[in-house]
């Protein structure tokens, strides 16, 4: 195992992410409240740069209890971030494809070190 150096944690904003490349692979590394996370930048549909759209809260229905649409809120809890090619979405925390999460993105583990941020390959 290696770490493949990331860079500074105070040059990460919130909703941040950055790109590191080890060969052929790619890891993006975003941030938000305070956490960081890992995943090939790869996407599960296409092969696309996943990791590098939007981070975003997720979008849930508002059912009532008599079962009638009642319109879409913001989650205050599951965030996800999502593809720029076709707009597949993943859960920022576990990698997983939001809509059939049996896939995910591979993960990686993120070290911090001082002042430092790496992640484990």
């Amino acid at each position: 195992m290696e770490e493949v150096y990331v860079g500074k944690i105070a040059d990460f904003d919130q909703n941040d992410r950055k790109i590191v490349r080890r060969g052929e692979l790619e890891i993006g590394v975003l941030f938000r409240d305070g956490e960081f996370y890992a995943y090939r930048n790869h996407c599960v549909h296409q092969g696309g740069p996943a990791c590098e759209g939007m981070i975003i809260a997720k979008v849930e229905d508002v059912i009532a209890p008599d079962r009638t649409y009642l319109g879409q809120r913001f989650s205050e809890s599951e965030i996800h971030f999502v593809c720029p090619w076709h707009g597949y979405e993943y859960d920022l925390k576990t990698g997983e494809c939001a809509p059939d999460r049996r896939k995910k993105l591979q993960k990686f583990e993120v070290v911090k070190k001082g002042d430092s941020v790496y992640v484990v390959v």
